[in-house]
């Protein structure tokens, strides 16, 4: 029991600083919507239409590069640290590419935007605009990912915590500047927050990398100085691992995506309760989300040592503190659910609505964190591929067409509107939760040395 404990406490060491970076990362977020919102409603609208296109873009990146988090604590577990830094080089090879790719797509969505339906022209003009300014700060966005992976895989969480807090000060000012014109910059409005948000993404990198120059910690970790060209078979490797993770990244943000198109046409009541539920529970997701990236740290690392036992116990801690995260987050959704849509929005219709879909949020709330953390375990593991098919059947086999015949036809039930969607996204997660489950005990009863060859790759 003794060893659990003292590994709850590791796990929630690494965990409240990588919270905090989340908190961060995320109220950047908002306060583009807020200030693009304090200028005008349609600045507003085209700030929150280019977010919805550039997340699951930029996600797709940053889940690609999560390959690196384990492989580092891997190496720095088993004691080789001196390949850390040709791997981390490789990262900024693969971010750099990558980098390219998205700032191609997001430079063209101007197709897919002027496609939506009934979308006024001034407006599609603001958000193409607002992602072509922000489309600049995707390669500072990656690069400071590369570095942040580094530390974390070193068990340093600290860091990114302290680079997404300047990054939220940077932030406001610069936003002020580019919206309103000051200081002889011009007048941008909606489109000032991407000019903004891009150069703030670029101040984070170069203030991470000057703590990584800087910190004794990581004094061995230095590539040697001058031009080298890309490692083909690490960034290959860096792929094969990074892949999985970003697919299912995007699988769920699109997820969600597409469920928001099938309940706009019904009715703003229902749009409005939705929207809220889910905006809420994406905020509680902060939480599993911030562990399992500690898991895959603790895990990677307990592997590198040689240690199969001690992965076991580093993984199962981490399920159950992640469970106990979701009950207290489930009880205090369940208890304030009604206050909670209030500071949203007072109308009584979408208060009942967003309150009654808080409570299946809170439902849904356990086997998210479940299923959360058991792929950071499978990440610690670098048994990427798994997460991959897991989250594809959950969400796109089982949840969404469950979510699609519960809200809109009268197949099974009466058509239950948003709630119907709400009750599939319970069906996926607890599916996707029980799957990563069965997988981890398959991965643990493997012989110790299938375990530790599969690790050290």
């Amino acid at each position: 029991m003794q060893k659990y404990i003292s590994e709850a406490r590791q796990l929630l060491a690494l965990a409240i600083p990588v919270i905090l970076a989340q908190i961060a990362q995320t109220s950047m977020g908002f306060v583009d919507t807020v200030m693009a919102g304090g200028y005008s409603a349609t600045d507003m609208a085209a700030v929150a239409i280019g977010t919805s296109i550039w997340l699951p873009a930029i996600l797709f990146g940053h889940g690609l590069l999560l390959a690196l988090t384990p492989v580092v604590a891997q190496l720095n577990g088993s004691g080789r640290r001196e390949r850390i830094a040709h791997q981390i080089r490789q990262g900024f090879w693969l971010a750099g590419f990558v980098s390219v790719l998205i700032m191609i797509v997001l430079w063209n969505a101007g197709y897919i935007i002027h496609a939506m339906r009934n979308i006024d022209p001034m407006l599609a003009d603001k958000a193409v605009g607002y992602l072509r300014a922000l489309l600049w700060g995707t390669p500072g966005y990656l690069f400071f990912q590369v570095a942040r992976n580094q530390c974390e895989g070193l068990a340093k969480t600290k860091p990114g915590m302290v680079m997404g807090f300047i990054g939220l000060l940077v932030n406001i000012p610069v936003n002020y500047i580019f919206i309103y014109g000051h200081f002889g910059m011009p007048e941008l409005g909606g489109v000032g927050c991407g000019v903004a948000t891009a150069a703030v993404y670029w101040v984070m990198f170069f203030s991470m990398l000057s703590y990584v120059k800087r910190a004794r910690s990581m004094r061995d970790i230095r590539n040697e100085p001058g031009f080298s060209k890309p490692d083909m078979a690490v960034v290959k490797r860096l792929v094969q691992l990074g892949l999985p993770i970003a697919l299912a990244l995007f699988f769920e943000v699109t997820l969600f995506a597409v469920v928001a198109l099938l309940v706009s046409p019904l009715g703003i009541v229902d749009v409005a309760g939705h929207q809220i539920a889910l905006n809420f529970s994406s905020l509680m997701f902060v939480l599993p989300l911030s562990l399992a990236a500690s898991v895959t740290i603790r895990v990677g690392y307990r592997l590198g040592q040689g240690s199969t036992l001690e992965a076991q116990t580093s993984a199962r801690t981490g399920i159950a503190v992640g469970i106990g995260m979701a009950m207290c987050t489930a009880l205090f959704t369940i208890t304030l659910r009604e206050q909670i849509a209030l500071l949203y929005n007072d109308s009584p219709e979408v208060v009942i609505l967003a309150s009654h879909l808080m409570l299946l949020a809170a439902i849904y709330q356990i086997s998210d964190s479940i299923q959360v953390v058991g792929s950071g375990v499978l990440r610690g593991y670098k048994d990427t591929r798994s997460i991959f098919f897991i989250t594809f059947i959950a969400y796109w086999v089982l949840g969404l067409p469950s979510g699609y015949i519960l809200a809109l036809t009268d197949l099974v039930v009466d058509r239950m509107g948003p709630a119907g969607f709400w009750i599939g996204f319970i069906i996926g997660l607890t599916s996707a939760a029980i799957m990563m489950m069965l997988r981890m005990r398959f991965l643990q009863r493997q012989p110790s040395s299938v375990i530790l060859q599969r690790a050290a790759r």
